[in-house]
């Protein structure tokens, strides 16, 4: 069986990327040494803080592009839920969470002061 990502990449900047892709080691590691020109190899996108997995392509496409629809003060509450410290997580190793109900994006939202300095929901 098949598995799709969707995954958010940043830089040191805060600056956020969505993405999807079947396969997220190799799509991290593309990211991290710059081999496909575009959006996040100029603005040096290399940390891994937030994914989600799918056996799903349409949902995964779907999850995307509602994302992406997203203000950033939403997404940047969707990272913090599951990674308050804006960690890369491909540094320690990561296993695939499942796939949230993409019916039901109510999360909650955190106070903005508890977000890493250098981090701004603009």
């Amino acid at each position: 069986m098949s598995q799709y990502y969707v995954y958010i990449m940043t830089n040191r900047s805060g600056t956020l990327y969505t993405g999807v892709t079947n396969n997220l080691e190799r799509r991290i590691y593309e990211h991290k040494h710059k081999l496909i020109p575009g959006f996040t190899s100029h603005y040096h996108i290399d940390r891994l803080v937030y994914y989600e997995v799918t056996s799903d392509i349409p949902a995964a496409i779907a999850r995307e592009k509602q994302i992406k629809a997203w203000t950033r003060a939403k997404r940047v509450a969707l990272i913090e839920s599951v990674n308050r410290d804006w960690k890369d997580l491909s540094e320690s190793g990561f296993s695939p969470r499942p796939y949230p109900d993409t019916q039901n994006d109510k999360r909650p939202q955190r106070d903005s002061s508890s977000r890493p300095e250098g981090r701004s929901s603009e």
